[in-house]
């Protein structure tokens, strides 16, 4: 008989959350909460200390490791030094706000290399060692830009839904093996990467009014879903793209017509 009381736990399990920061790092702190051992990984080593350390302050088991996910050496050898890991979580990602035509090629570049092909890098390392070990769930972030789009969103947003594609091929691809591949869609999230808009307060008003629940998510808002992704509670969940919205993606415009 299942036992229900411990579904969601994770102890005796080991993850990897890169990308340290915001979301990373509430993600890395909630699979603490739940018994998990974390590896905080960041490019800025200071942003991956951090986030052990509220982890140790809290009660929980982790460590830091700095990882610039574009460097596929490091990646490599990162992976190589970590092959038993249950979750791998990747947070990392960048975004250039502009036209198509007003988009340069060096831009474009770093945009993709960062959000597209850094994310095969990392899944096809630390894949390779979840398959042979025969289980591992592997949650990356997308983006609502996955699958609606906005002017000046082009490269992100193709980025996005690349990965989502990316993702559902390994979850196809490793399953036999045991391994879970899925995606988390957040909607507006408060993190530096949304820092342009919230300077705006227009646009920071009408980001809020475009969803059901008529405001901005917080980075901690994103850590039940992983979680959920990472135990056994998902245990028969793979090749999905998990939105946490607020409802953005539901919403067809704001004018709420006559009854």
């Amino acid at each position: 008989m299942t036992d229900y009381s411990t579904l969601f736990r994770l102890d005796g399990r080991r993850a990897l959350v890169i990308g340290a920061g915001g979301i990373g790092r509430e993600a890395a702190l909630a699979l603490a909460a739940h018994g998990a051992s974390v590896i905080c990984a960041d490019k800025d080593p200071a942003q991956a200390k951090d986030a052990a350390e509220a982890i140790g302050a809290a009660g929980g088991q982790a460590s830091a490791v700095e990882l610039d996910v574009t460097d596929g050496d490091a990646v490599e050898r990162v992976a190589a030094e970590h092959t038993d890991l249950d979750v791998l979580v990747l947070t990392a990602a960048m975004n250039v706000r502009k036209r198509i035509l007003d988009y340069t090629p060096e831009e474009f570049d770093r945009v993709v290399g960062l959000n597209l092909k850094a994310g095969f890098t990392t899944i096809r390392a630390f894949g390779a060692n979840m398959v042979a070990q025969g289980r591992g769930s592997i949650i990356a972030f997308s983006s609502i830009r996955g699958t609606v789009v906005e002017p000046g969103q082009s490269v992100y947003a193709a980025t996005k839904a690349g990965l989502v594609q990316l993702l559902r091929t390994a979850a196809v691809e490793f399953g036999e093996s045991g391994v879970r591949v899925n995606a988390v869609a957040p909607g507006v999230v408060e993190t530096p990467l949304t820092s342009q808009i919230k300077a705006d307060p227009a646009w920071y008003r009408a980001y809020a009014e475009k969803g059901a629940l008529g405001r901005w998510a917080k980075p901690s808002e994103m850590a039940g879903a992983v979680v959920y992704l990472a135990s056994d509670a998902a245990s028969f969940v793979t090749g999905s793209v998990l939105a946490v919205d607020g409802g953005w993606t539901a919403v067809d415009g704001r004018f709420t017509p006559p009854a």
